[in-house]
This record gives structure tokens, C-alpha cells and sequence, in this order.
């Protein structure tokens, strides 16, 4: 247990943000989850529209540091693609 004042703060500061990335990913995660949902479904409106609203989620989530932006650019390119390729399919 943190027994200085600046490592108590410390302590306070990591659980806060630790709850706030927490929160992100799961948001971001969710948002991935439905566009996986829809390609499975072979829903292509669905899949798009899916897909429209993951992508800023998952931008925003390596905006806030939460994931490396790398990392959130993989996941836009593998989304991206996987819709597409459902699309030229049908």
C-alpha cells in the first residue's frame, strides 16, 4: 500500500483511468462484435451500417490512448475488409 501522499495519488489516478480504458474497450469491442454478428448473419446492410459505427469507436478508443493507434488501424483494415469481401460476394 502506497504510503506517501504522491503515491496514494498515483494510486488513485491509475484505478480511475484504468476504469475509463476499461469502459472503452469494452465499448470497442461491442461495436466489433456487432459487425462480426452481421457478416455472420450475411446481413449486408447491416454489416455496413455496423461497420459505420465501429469505425469511429474504435478510432476514438486510440485516440484516448486506450489502444495503440497501429492497433486500432489493423482492426479498421481487417473490418473493412471482411465487409468487403462480403459485399463482392453476394
Amino acid at each position: 500500500m502506497a504510503n506517501h501522499q504522491s503515491a496514494e495519488k498515483r494510486n488513485r489516478q491509475s484505478q480511475v483511468r484504468r476504469l475509463k480504458n476499461r469502459a472503452n474497450k469494452t465499448r470497442m469491442r461491442n461495436a466489433i462484435k456487432a459487425v462480426d454478428t452481421a457478416i455472420d448473419a450475411g446481413s449486408q446492410e447491416d454489416a455496413k451500417v455496423a461497420l459505420q459505427t465501429a469505425l469511429p469507436v474504435i478510432a476514438k478508443t486510440a485516440s484516448k490512448g486506450t489502444i495503440h493507434k497501429k492497433n486500432a488501424s489493423r482492426k479498421i483494415s481487417r473490418l473493412t475488409k471482411r465487409v468487403n469481401k462480403m459485399q463482392a460476394a453476394a
